[in-house]
């Protein structure tokens, strides 16, 4: 399946999904960079920002159901999925569901369909982390490569510690240990995934061996040199790049090496 040219149809929108912890509000540099070309929208997910608990539970596919519905609600008939870490797991699984009007899945260091590995002592350590503004500054400072602005910073906090318990809880003991390799084949809309190469969370290694292999075949693994794991809040341009070929290359057919 080919992405329209946005030149022969209207421009898709970008249906943006945030990390774990994290809120809407992360895309903010990417959809200034596509503006007004493109229209992203960025819905918090429940439990995390202002979103409040979802109705349906916390599960991936609880997720993907709720995002479902918020693209009926906006009634996208054009529409790319964007999902990173936590937001990259329940693109997946809302893309295999084939929905009408999806036209490809961009995932920036998405957490796997498969189990996300992650220690006993690590996941202990990230649920008595909760609500700790010096646990948070910590896992800031651990998951960026690039520097951010003092405002980025306090952002990234804040949306840290207002994020709910059941949200926070729900995703380290059940969401993050999902697998939801069995929904893989039926994606059949194009694919790339962006992971930066200093990732201490996500290496671009780890999805090589987890995710790239479940997805259409040739789908590309992107590396953007010195980022973390916030590719959206770290590298906007680079990632604003690569939505953009992503259309453009849906027209072309081809696949030039993006960041070269």
């Amino acid at each position: 399946m080919l992405l329209p040219p946005p030149s022969v149809a209207a421009a898709p929108t970008f249906v943006c999904l945030h990390y774990w912890a994290g809120s809407g509000r992360e895309w903010a540099a990417v959809a200034a960079e596509l503006a007004p070309e493109y229209t992203c929208l960025t819905p918090d997910l429940g439990g995390f920002g202002e979103a409040p608990a979802p109705a349906s539970g916390y599960s991936v596919a609880a997720y993907a159901e709720s995002v479902a519905n918020y693209i009926a609600e906006q009634k996208l008939s054009n529409y790319i999925l964007v999902g990173h870490s936590m937001g990259g797991k329940i693109a997946l699984a809302l893309a295999a569901r084939q929905p009408a009007g999806l036209l490809g899945i961009v995932l920036l260091s998405p957490s796997p369909p498969s189990p996300e590995p992650m220690t006993d002592e690590e996941r202990t350590a990230s649920l008595h982390a909760y609500g700790n503004p010096e646990a948070a500054a910590r896992t800031l400072a651990r998951i960026t490569a690039r520097p951010l602005s003092e405002t980025m910073q306090a952002q990234v906090i804040e949306d840290n510690l207002r994020t709910t318990r059941a949200a926070w809880e729900a995703w380290l003991l059940h969401g993050s240990r999902e697998n939801i390799l069995a929904l893989m084949p039926l994606l059949h809309v194009p694919a790339v995934v962006l992971a930066g190469d200093a990732d201490a969370v996500m290496s671009p290694s780890l999805h090589g061996l987890e995710t790239l292999p479940h997805l259409p075949p040739d789908t590309p693994l992107e590396i953007i040199g010195g980022a973390g794991h916030l590719l959206p809040l770290e590298a906007p341009r680079e990632v604003a790049a690569l939505l953009r070929e992503f259309v453009a290359i849906g027209a072309r057919g081809t696949r030039p090496s993006l960041f070269d």
